[in-house]
């Protein structure tokens, strides 16, 4: 098991979490292989496609190297299958306590997704260290971000939702970012058509993009 500090430690390296959804389980080692030629050791797979436990299950037995974490978990049924599927962090667009013990307590660091003070403090109250900030550019973007910053200068976000080329080196300049989700890069269709090597492509230049930020 990894430890939260460790996760984030990665995230933070990374600057930039790939935000996942495979329709195939048989996309999930390409995907990965093509995301780690680009730069990128971490991924967020999302439970919105029934392939998401196999597509985790086979990204942590054949590429190792990849830091894969579950995304969108809704129900404590996903978190189960993502932690048997080996699952080493969990993602969520809002705050449900219950999720997030359910996942302290089966020692899955977790970043839940928040968007206003409130969500922050119940962060806290959970000693939490790291939220995703969703929906990002619907909600205020970097002014929210930053105002958020006053009250709260320990807490790191993860903006997510309308994260694109044009933006991510902003958000990035924000001393309180992590890292920015993002799913440009790994475009469905692009998986789809088993176009690894643009995946490729684009992923080495949003890397290259977040070193500037």
């Amino acid at each position: 098991m990894v430890a939260a500090t460790d996760i984030q430690a990665r995230i933070a390296a990374a600057r930039l979490l790939p935000v996942v959804v495979l329709e195939r389980a048989d996309d999930a080692v390409p995907l990965a292989k093509a995301l780690l030629k680009g730069g990128l050791t971490v991924a967020e797979v999302t439970f919105r496609t029934p392939a998401a436990a196999e597509a985790i299950a086979r990204m942590r037995k054949d590429v190792p190297d990849m830091l894969v974490g579950a995304g969108t978990v809704l129900t404590q049924e996903q978190l189960a299958d993502a932690g048997a599927a080996g699952a080493q962090f969990i993602v969520t667009p809002g705050f449900n306590p219950a999720i997030v013990e359910a996942a302290q307590s089966a020692g899955l660091p977790i970043i839940p997704g928040v968007n206003n003070p409130t969500g922050v403090e119940q962060a806290m109250v959970y000693g939490l260290e790291t939220v995703k900030f969703f929906p990002a550019e619907p909600t205020g973007g970097i002014p929210f971000i930053k105002a958020l910053t006053g009250p709260y200068p320990g807490m790191r976000f993860v903006p997510t939702g309308g994260i694109s080329p044009a933006n991510l080196a902003f958000y990035l300049t924000v001393p309180a970012v992590l890292a920015c989700g993002g799913s440009w890069m790994v475009d469905a269709k692009l998986i789809r058509d088993g176009n690894f090597e643009e995946i490729s492509r684009l992923t080495e230049d949003a890397v290259a993009l977040a070193r500037k930020g």
